[in-house]
């Protein structure tokens, strides 16, 4: 069956119930004449129902091109003026957490308000210093979670808004679209959901990375996929936000040159161990009937956008004999053909995008988000590097979804400023890009608030300001505890040439030399661990009262898995000196504080939903139409937060742990095993006087991540009373 967007549409009300649809119809059952006054007031009904009626959304031009919004009124008559509604919800946020100390995060929420709104004694109002405030990295809808429902992704658009975003990267779909193009290009339904490959993988066969892994996918699947992209891309062109679809740029499965005579295909070799699909030349009649039919199957199911993300030959892509420049003009027209006027949207990453490409095409209407801005020091110039062509300031605060807090804030108040203002700047927007998101709440709302802060951020000043509206009211001990915080994990730089903190050593590969967990992450920490352990006692001292928001829960479980984490890096060096010193006594000593540790460390982030693997293997199980489809997309989902792929590219590409996590049940199930595992061999070497015994680790972990045990769902635990057992323990 191919669902056309028609049908899609016309089926979500008694259809989707699986992804949320019970949720919006109970709404509008309760708040039908919310829902008549707009998309900024049926969010407000969502997100603070007892508030709704106190709030007047009303909308207002933009000024000089940009955004705005302001915000006044007595209490409990709130009018918020904005340019759409995902503006107006800005405004709204900003309000709130200016005037009534509250906030609201993909990371825990503060919204103990009063009864009555509060007053605007004086106007609340920002305009945009930038066009474009951008949002996802390619890479989102793998480490975030490729099997979350509609009740997830509708509080994520809310709270998007609410940060004043308005382009959200979407490839939820894509796989339907790919699967229908070449349907009707001459491929059969099963080879085609072969080369697919599972969902929690898709992002890099999107890059033209790699096929087939985690699959195949079932025709279910691509069509519950599809409803869902349905509703999101609805949503956000409901508030007025942009959906930034993939567009088209040559990837073909297997096969396309021996079933279309004359095709001029060019292989791409492998990626980290994964064999790469193959490229079609764009220059081609072949290329430009098949970016035909992927425009219009895309515009049928998900409809038109004016912003179509495509990176051409990423990382290590190879042209073949095709001139680069030549291809991108064929990959520009194809895509004005379709959607004149649109935007082409590329990734600034490594060689990306390639000069030949900028000076081909027409740069006024591309658009780069720079994942570099705060990552190398050598990046001084990007109006020289892409000579011009507009962009946006970027930051990827962690890789593969890392758990570790912080990010280079410093170099966000000094540089996005200085860029933006300087004569013939080219800046014009921000790019958040964490490789998974939903974490780091702190960093979520300072890089949110440069596109609405005139002049440079006071990091001191934000710093000292958080935690009032984080956590209710001004308390000496938060303000404390986040000045800590803002020394340490967010006061790193990208001198040291690393935009994330340091992953800890307790889900690393185990051995006595290793620095850190995945292949590619920071060697060493990038700030002092026992000047950072101080927030942890500060936290903990907070006012009873302020203690009961799921924002100041998140924080203090965030801190305390911190410090533990931290330790990993003080314990293994000594571990590693008993062990040399053939010490026994302090070998078994050392050695059983560290599986101490991790225990602790598996009770501290039990107590938070978003912390749990059970809930990550739930969600993608609750995919699945029958028991093998269940294993298999189970399989897909924890295997990227553990092997990745095959032992090609698990340990010949350097992908093991690429994704680690400080995760309920990666940490007293995987984790704990390896290091046991690896402490008992080294134990039986020091008895025996005979070399450690080798252990299979890839067939170790790719073991476990297919037979583990069954995970809670739930939380359990009280953070307050963990947290405060952790700092006995250590000694805080």
């Amino acid at each position: 069956m191919r669902l056309s967007r028609r049908t899609l549409l016309s089926s979500l009300a008694g259809s989707a119930l699986a992804l949320g649809a019970g949720t919006e119809a109970g709404y509008a059952t309760e708040a039908g004449s919310v829902a008549a006054r707009g998309p900024a007031a049926r969010a407000l009904a969502r997100l603070l129902p007892a508030h709704r009626d106190q709030v007047t959304f009303r909308t207002v031009p933009r000024a000089a091109g940009r955004d705005r919004f302001r915000v006044l009124g007595p209490a409990g008559r709130i009018t918020v003026e904005g340019t759409t509604p995902a503006v107006q919800l800005a405004g709204f946020h900003t309000y709130v957490r200016q005037v009534g100390h509250a906030h609201i995060s993909w990371a825990g929420e503060q919204t103990r308000l009063p009864g009555r709104l509060p007053a605007v004694t004086e106007p609340v109002e920002r305009t945009a210093n930038v066009t474009h405030r951008f949002v996802f990295n390619d890479t989102n809808d793998g480490y975030t979670g490729t099997y979350h429902d509609w009740a997830y992704w509708e509080r994520e658009l809310d709270i998007l808004a609410l940060h004043g975003y308005n382009e959200v990267l979407v490839y939820l779909g894509a796989d339907s679209v790919y699967h229908r193009t070449f349907l009707a290009h001459g491929y059969a339904d099963a080879e085609l959901r072969s080369w697919i490959p599972g969902a929690s993988h898709q992002p890099w066969w999107l890059l033209q990375n790699m096929s087939g892994f985690g699959g195949p996918v079932s025709r279910q699947l691509l069509d519950q996929r599809a409803e869902l992209a349905v509703r999101i891309v609805g949503r956000l062109r409901e508030l007025a936000m942009t959906p930034v679809l993939p567009g088209y740029f040559g990837t073909v499965p297997p096969g396309f040159a021996a079933r279309n005579p004359g095709a001029h295909v060019v292989p791409q070799g492998t990626w980290v161990g994964f064999a790469r699909p193959d490229w079609l030349d764009p220059r081609s009649d072949h290329f430009a009937r098949i970016a035909e039919t992927f425009y219009r199957v895309q515009s049928d199911l998900l409809g038109d956008t004016s912003m179509y993300k495509m990176d051409l030959l990423h990382e290590g892509g190879t042209p073949g004999d095709v001139p680069v420049g030549a291809a991108a003009r064929a990959v520009e027209h194809a895509l004005r053909t379709a959607h004149p006027g649109a935007i082409w949207n590329l990734l600034g990453w490594q060689e990306n995008p390639h000069r030949e490409i900028i000076e081909a095409v027409d740069k006024t209407k591309l658009f780069i988000v720079d994942g570099l801005s705060d990552r190398f020091p050598s990046v001084t110039d990007r109006e020289q590097s892409w000579e011009g062509a507009p962009y946006a300031f970027g930051s990827i605060w962690n890789f593969g979804g890392h758990t570790a807090m912080g990010a280079n804030t410093p170099d966000w108040a000094a540089l996005y400023e200085s860029w933006r203002t300087k004569p013939d700047s080219a800046l014009d927007g921000i790019a958040l890009m964490p490789e998974g998101a939903d974490n780091n709440p702190a960093a979520f709302a300072l890089f949110s608030d440069l596109a609405w802060t005139d002049g440079p951020v006071d990091l001191e000043s934000w710093f000292t300001q958080w935690p009032s509206y984080r956590y209710g009211a001004a308390d000496t001990h938060a303000v404390q505890a986040w000045d800590v915080l803002r020394r340490t994990a967010y006061g790193t730089t990208r001198a040291d040439s690393w935009s994330e903190g340091a992953d800890g050593l307790f889900g690393a590969r185990p051995s006595l030399t290793t620095t850190s967990a995945a292949s590619w992450s920071p060697p060493r920490l990038r700030y002092d661990a026992d000047e950072f352990e101080g927030a942890l006692p500060a936290l903990l001292a907070v006012a009873p009262a302020l203690r009961t928001s799921s924002a100041y829960r998140y924080d203090l479980m965030d801190v305390t898995r911190q410090t533990l984490s931290n330790r990993s890096r003080a314990l293994l060096p000594r571990i590693r000196d008993a062990y040399e010193a053939k010490d026994k006594g302090s070998f078994a000593e050392l050695t059983g504080a560290w599986l101490r540790c991790l225990a602790l460390l598996e009770r501290v982030v039990a107590t938070d939903r978003g912390h749990l693997l059970g809930r990550w293997i739930a969600d993608a199980r609750s995919w699945g139409a029958t028991a093998a489809e269940k294993d298999r997309l189970a399989y897909d989902a924890v295997s990227l937060l553990t092997v990745w792929g095959p032992r090609a590219a698990a340990d010949g590409g350097g992908l093991r742990d690429y994704a680690n996590r400080e995760w309920s049940g990666l940490v007293g199930g995987l984790y704990t095993l390896r290091w046991r595992t690896y402490f008992d061999t080294l134990s039986t070497s020091l008895d025996t006087g005979r070399p450690p015994a080798p252990v299979d680790w890839y067939a170790l972990e790719d073991k476990w991540v297919r037979t583990h045990p069954a995970y809670g769902v739930e939380p359990k635990g009280d953070i307050v009373a963990v947290a405060g057992e952790v700092k006995a323990a250590l000694g805080l």
